[in-house]
Order: C-alpha cells, then sequence, then structure tokens
C-alpha cells in the first residue's frame, strides 16, 4: 500500500512543469472620502519580475465604496491590467504582452479581537482577457470571458501591548482564486497568494507596509499534456493613503 501512494505521489509530480521567479510589487492604494458612506478606491501596481527589472504586470484599478456598517465595505469596480512576457515560461502561449479588463464587486467584512484586526474579503470578477490566435498577430485577436472568485483573509497583528497610533504591526494574508463557468480551460484554481507584512501608520492618512509574496499560478493551458505551475517569491510594498474630501467634516 505504501508503495501504491509512493508511486502515485510521484506520478503527480512528474505530470506538473514548474516555472519559478523571483518578484517584486511596488503599489499605491488611495481612497478618498466623499459623503459619510460613499468614498473612491483608486489602485496601481508596478510588478516587477526579478525583483525590479524586468515588467511582470501592471494593474490600474478603479472602484466605487459604500459603507453599508461599520463592519461592511462593498466596492464596484473596473481593473485595466497589462501582463508581459516573463519567466521561461510565458503566460501567453505565443509570448506575447496582452491586455486584461476586468469589472469585479467586493466585499470585506472587518472584525477586531482584543488588539487583533481581522479582515475578510470577498471579490467577484468578470474577466476579458486579450487571446492571440497566431504568433504573427500583433495584436489581440479576441478577447476570451472568464469568471473568477476571490477569498482573503488577513490578520493584523499591533507590535506592542498598548498600541499607539503609529505602532508598527505585522500583518499576515493568504488569498486564493477560482475560476468558474465557462472557458476556465484547466485552471479551476488559478492562483493562491500568501503574505507577510510589516507595517506602520506614519501619519493619519498615510501608511506603508513591506514584506515577503509568495505567489502560485497555474497555467490556464496545458504543455505535452502537462499542467503547468509558476512559483514567484520576492518583495512586496504598500503605500496606502485615505484622504477626507467631504465638505462637513463634524459628520464623521
Amino acid at each position: 500500500m505504501l508503495f501504491a501512494f509512493l508511486s502515485i505521489g510521484i506520478s503527480a509530480q512528474t505530470t506538473r512543469i514548474t516555472d519559478r521567479n523571483d518578484i517584486g510589487w511596488y503599489n499605491y492604494f488611495g481612497t478618498f472620502k466623499v459623503a459619510n458612506k460613499w468614498s473612491v478606491h483608486t489602485e496601481y501596481q508596478w510588478r516587477r519580475d526579478q525583483t525590479i527589472s524586468n515588467p511582470q504586470q501592471s494593474l490600474l484599478r478603479l472602484g466605487a465604496n459604500y459603507q453599508a456598517s461599520p463592519k461592511l465595505q462593498l466596492r464596484l469596480g473596473y481593473a485595466w491590467i497589462e501582463t508581459y512576457a516573463y519567466g521561461d515560461i510565458p503566460l501567453n502561449g505565443f509570448g506575447k504582452t496582452f491586455t486584461e479588463h476586468r469589472s469585479f464587486q467586493m466585499a470585506t467584512i472587518t472584525d477586531k479581537i482584543w488588539n487583533i484586526d481581522l479582515s475578510h474579503r470577498f471579490m467577484l470578477e468578470q474577466r476579458w482577457v486579450g487571446r492571440f490566435n497566431s504568433a504573427a498577430a500583433t495584436s489581440e485577436d479576441e478577447y476570451l470571458f472568464l469568471n473568477r472568485l476571490r477569498y482573503m483573509f488577513r490578520l493584523q497583528i499591533p507590535l506592542a501591548k498598548n498600541p499607539k497610533p503609529k505602532t508598527p504591526y505585522l500583518a499576515v494574508y493568504d488569498e486564493i482564486f477560482l475560476g468558474f463557468g465557462e472557458n476556465i480551460g484547466a485552471n479551476v484554481f488559478d492562483q493562491n497568494r500568501l503574505g507577510l507584512l510589516l507595517g506602520c501608520n506614519l501619519t493619519s492618512n498615510f501608511k506603508i507596509e513591506a514584506g515577503y509574496l509568495n505567489q502560485i499560478v497555474q497555467f490556464g493551458r496545458n504543455i505535452n499534456n502537462q499542467d503547468v505551475y509558476q512559483h514567484n517569491n520576492g518583495l512586496i510594498v504598500n503605500t496606502i493613503f485615505n484622504f477626507d474630501f467631504r465638505k462637513n467634516k463634524e459628520t464623521k
């Protein structure tokens, strides 16, 4: 029986192709409060391969936030993404840069246990991913429609018994991505991200986080009937801004 399990495990490993990359993600997040329950979300992520030297992905995201309750925020938005031909095995089969457009809906639930902040983020994405029908094509021939569900759990712990506004904190999060519906190809499991961050609120409207990111991506296509996985590890830096544009701030 033991030999049977070992042979199954070895067989499963041989059906996979693995590509490993060193990445660096440098991110801006900005929230602009315009009413008691409404705010505008802005975001740009500059994602790099070889830590910083080569492009991996460019992501711009915009959204409208509604604070349904003190612990529940809803967001509706749009994202524009450029994915480059990075790594030994590019995501695109012809080794081309491709464009993706997304609409998304998101709900974030926050809670607090003692001094520990908890959050659960649920995101539903509708994706239009650029596809080329030949190696000679100079622009996308069509956009493939895909659905994806994301769930992220984050835990944030202050690094002091009696935390103050500028007390550093440690944050850990994990996010899983699952494809569903038509056209998902090989990857119902799309990817997983695990992050470990050290952060600090430098001012009342600005904080910075930096740390380690582990990303596992399954390709939506096979190569020689083998599943293809990327294992990307590296640096992540988040800069987070919050501004209040309400005219009557006494209603805070």
